[in-house]
């Protein structure tokens, strides 16, 4: 996994992702999960190539409840975009991954993150 994701728990959340300078794609993940490990490397890539732009931090749902409560995330993987911090449900991993990249684009430029996912998940 990248050095420059973020694991964040329900106390560090408020801190690394509500008052980051940049924006934060937060992924609610479980050691269990087999879809949550099959975007880890979509994840590690964006988040070196992005680093200046986006931040990545992944919030373990089994070891941190709040978080996760609070924001309504009923299933996982899950991905969500801070600020705006829009629930993107991963029923469809790579439809919502192109969702959440396009909510980048719009706040970063990051166009090419949408581009590359949309090829590293078909």
């Amino acid at each position: 996994m990248s050095s420059k994701i973020k694991h964040v728990t329900d106390t560090t959340f408020n801190s690394e992702v509500l008052e980051s300078q940049i924006p934060v794609l937060v992924d609610y993940w479980a050691e269990w999960c087999g879809p949550c490990k099959m975007i880890g490397p979509i994840l590690d890539e964006s988040a070196e190539s992005y680093a200046d732009r986006l931040s990545i931090a992944k919030v373990n749902v089994d070891e941190n409840q709040s978080v996760p409560s609070r924001y309504h995330v009923r299933g996982i993987p899950t991905l969500m975009l801070a600020p705006d911090l829009v629930n993107h449900e991963a029923d469809h991993v790579a439809a919502n991954f192109r969702n959440v990249a396009n909510g980048v684009d719009r706040a970063q430029g990051c166009q090419e993150l949408a581009d590359r996912s949309g090829r590293l998940l078909t």
